[in-house]
């Protein structure tokens, strides 16, 4: 695999897609969950889809259960949970693991491509972030701790580049 465009994913109601569909867009890459104390992030991200959607930045959130079980609804109750709490209208796409070996090929991509925090490659918590160019490379990674309002203008490079 050479980039994110050669990988799919089922979104939240199971309907498959391949991640091909978004070349020439940039794209956030978030796990997600519905428990955290970062959970807020929801509304930052959709205030970034809302502002530059138009200008071919998709978010696509991924649930995840595996940081102190923050994410343990159901597809259909996280999904009722982001529209109802934080008004998400971005991408949600089924829960997945992140790490290990139940991990999804794309996380097990992505942090290959861009490491963590002293060169580590696993996720350490929900809503790490990472934000990958039209080409569908890996720009950039980030914490839990970057809001996405922080990252507004490694978007807009991408979005120009």
């Amino acid at each position: 695999m050479t980039s994110v465009h050669d990988f799919e994913a089922r979104q939240i109601d199971g309907k498959p897609v391949s991640l091909s569909e978004f070349k020439g867009k940039v794209l956030l890459i978030v796990n997600t969950a519905s428990e955290c104390g970062f959970t807020p992030q929801f509304a930052g991200l959709e205030a970034l889809y809302e502002k530059y959607g138009s200008k071919g930045l998709t978010v696509l959130g991924f649930p995840s259960n595996q940081f102190g079980k923050q994410d343990p609804g159901t597809n259909e109750e996280i999904g009722a949970f982001c529209t109802r709490n934080y008004g998400v209208s971005f991408p949600m796409m089924e829960k997945i693991e992140v790490n290990g070996p139940g991990a999804a090929p794309l996380y097990k991509w992505l942090v290959k491509e861009a490491r963590g925090i002293l060169g580590s490659a696993a996720i350490k918590w929900n809503f790490t972030k990472f934000l990958i160019g039209k080409d569908g490379q890996v720009i950039k990674r980030y914490a839990p701790i970057d809001k996405p309002e922080s990252i507004s203008a490694d978007i807009e490079a991408a979005l120009a580049a």
